[in-house]
């Protein structure tokens, strides 16, 4: 398993990017996102995703590992292959899925090219059950003394984070520093900006 790719990018057409490591060039299909990151002839890094099937083998990649975890979430749900899950992505942030999930906001999701209003609704089905489960324990971590209330943006964005795979000792240091006023999507946004990721 291929895990992440660092090496000179050669090559960025629609859809995907090649990057050459040691006189080979992986051919990756990426996100209109992850390809905002990339400058052509620099070195790059991408963090990976290898898909093989019985008549293909593909290699996905990524500029944060925020997006390759929310790649993973999106093509664990029944009938979302990877080019829905690259096409997800293209359109929106690991955060605005997220946060659309997490409001059952389906529709949001129907933006990406190839997700109708079935498939988006089973996506936010399937996995508003994941950020349930990190709705439970996680939210009751301390901030420099007060407790979070389960209904403030804050705990909103430590559940986000977790179905990201990031945990609540990881992200808490970093959002007891932020202005609990801004809104989930700028708090996700400034945390991950400050953990390099």
């Amino acid at each position: 398993m291929i895990y992440s790719l660092r090496g000179n990018l050669i090559l960025m057409e629609q859809g995907f990017s090649v990057v050459e490591c040691g006189g080979v060039g992986y051919k990756c299909h990426t996100s209109i996102n992850t390809q905002k990151n990339l400058k052509l002839n620099s070195e790059v890094t991408l963090f990976t995703y290898m898909s093989v099937r019985e008549d293909a083998c593909e290699l996905f990649g990524f500029a944060t590992k925020a997006e390759l975890q929310c790649f993973k979430l999106l093509i664990g749900v029944s009938g979302v292959g990877p080019k829905v899950g690259i096409a997800l992505l293209s359109d929106l942030t690991p955060e605005q899925i997220t946060l659309a999930i997490s409001a059952g906001d389906a529709k949001t999701l129907t933006r990406a090219q190839g997700v109708g209003p079935k498939l988006a609704s089973r996506i936010v089905l399937e996995l508003k059950d994941k950020l349930k489960a990190f709705n439970t324990s996680d939210m009751s971590v301390e901030f420099k003394g007060s407790v979070m209330e389960e209904t403030g943006n804050v705990s909103k964005a430590v559940a986000a984070l977790s179905v990201l795979g990031f945990s609540a000792a990881d992200v808490t240091p970093v959002l007891s520093k932020l202005d609990p006023s801004l809104t989930v999507e700028q708090l996700i946004g400034e945390t991950l900006k400050k953990m390099g990721r």
